[in-house]
């Protein structure tokens, strides 16, 4: 995880302990003012309010739980970290919202059954009934406010359950009036719908956290900024198999990247790097893992069949070896065209020169006076048959030199070499 990343992690736990220490003190007071006076005044629908708010409570202790244990450092066995223990969270609340709607659904159904028998509501249930709506909507608008400035699904989603508990608090208003009003059936009917409203809502962050668990990738517009910033890193040619997961507030990534076949494993990986460091720019990116690849791997493979490292640099050794040649290094590039070769032979044995050899190969002459010990001994080399040997598409021979520093008279340290004679010159030998 990055600094930022670190940063914004310890600002959210700030603000979510804050926000959370708020909506417990207020919710508390709220909830004993909802059952007590609810309970006095004969309302059924103040006092499902109540629950709603007992429910409240109980959701941000949850809230805290999870807020203390997500910002926890990777260990052995939570190597991504311990992010989702917010979306867990949230999945449980769900749950929690979820049985206490259908419980004051159940409620309901029940006063509505015993209509006739249910005692008049007294006025002192609307004046509670109206604080709380009133409360509810101060602290959702704060929560809310604080959430989005720390981009928290968690906390948003507790903020909205604090504006369900407005709407709730303002249809029991509606009920409660309706009530004093010789309307007794609004009161349970009240009750019911706010049972309605807090089961739905707990579906809806259930459903929601469900498929974060799931694995759920970020959405299109997140994908294409994720996108466009891995294209945006200097030799990426091209983005494919790009896959995302939410890991809670946060996304893991995964991307191939396109770079140029011929170039050493080195700037590959460096590419590589410096693409993953652009994914990690992004606030919503947890990690990144960046495969190279020099082909789309997602429209052509090199061929099963091509001889491994190991098979080749001995079919090469052994060819150089009967003309008392050696190679300095061989490089491969496995591609779905085929298996290229390139043998570069050493200054010392190249010489300076080359001039033509047997077969259809040839050797190209260099910058030097003088023809070489190297071009007759690899004229003995038959650069055709091992080409067959290997099953290699293309092999080539190049010719090193090496241009060294020149000494001054009479100083005691040598010049710094110029930038052309830091350069090694190569002759190129094609067998194709």
């Amino acid at each position: 995880m990055t600094s930022a990343a670190i940063a914004q992690s310890v600002e959210k736990q700030r603000v979510a302990r804050k926000s959370t220490f708020t909506s417990i003190a207020l919710n508390t007071v709220l909830m004993t003012l909802q059952i007590g006076v609810g309970t006095i005044a004969h309302s059924q629908a103040l006092v499902a309010d109540g629950v709603h708010s007992l429910a409240d409570l109980f959701s941000d202790f949850v809230v805290l739980l999870a807020n203390r244990h997500s910002g926890a450092k990777p260990d052995a066995d939570h190597n991504y970290g311990h992010s989702r223990y917010e979306t867990v969270a949230s999945l449980f609340l769900g749950g929690v919202l979820i049985s206490v709607g259908v419980g004051m659904l159940w409620g309901a159904g029940t006063r509505l059954a015993t209509l006739r028998s249910l005692p008049a509501v007294h006025a002192s249930a609307l004046a509670v009934a109206l604080l709380v709506l009133v409360s509810k909507e101060a602290l959702f608008r704060y929560m809310l406010r604080e959430a989005k400035r720390v981009r928290s699904a968690m906390l948003i989603a507790n903020a909205w359950h604090a504006r369900s508990d407005a709407a709730s608090s303002l249809v029991v208003s509606i009920g409660v009036i309706g009530s004093l009003a010789g309307v007794r059936l609004l009161d349970p009917i009240a009750a019911a719908i706010v049972g309605f409203m807090v089961a739905r809502m707990g579906w809806t962050f259930g459903w929601d956290a469900l498929q974060d668990l799931s694995d759920r990738a970020l959405d299109e517009s997140a994908a294409a900024d994720m996108r466009a910033l891995l294209l945006s890193t200097p030799g990426v040619r091209d983005v494919h198999e790009m896959r995302t997961r939410k890991m809670g507030d946060f996304a893991l990534v995964d991307a191939h990247i396109l770079v140029d076949p011929l170039i050493s494993v080195s700037e590959g990986h460096y590419i590589a790097e410096s693409a993953r460091l652009r994914a990690l720019s992004d606030n919503r990116v947890l990690d990144a893992l960046i495969h190279v690849d020099p082909e789309n791997d997602a429209l052509a493979h090199p061929p099963v069949d091509l001889p491994p490292r190991e098979r080749v640099l001995a079919e090469v050794n052994a060819e150089l070896a009967g003309s008392g040649l050696r190679a300095t290094a061989v490089n491969l590039h496995y591609l779905s065209t085929g298996l290229d070769v390139e043998v570069i032979l050493p200054a010392a044995e190249a010489g300076g020169v080359g001039e033509a050899v047997a077969g259809d190969a040839a050797l190209i002459s260099g910058t030097g006076s003088e023809t070489g010990s190297a071009a007759p001994s690899l004229g003995r080399v038959d650069l055709e048959a091992l080409k067959r040997r290997l099953g290699a598409r293309k092999l080539d021979v190049l010719l090193q030199r090496d241009v060294a520093a020149t000494s001054v008279a009479g100083a005691v340290e040598k010049e710094a070499p110029t930038a052309a004679g830091q350069a090694k010159n190569s002759e190129s030998q094609n067998a194709a």
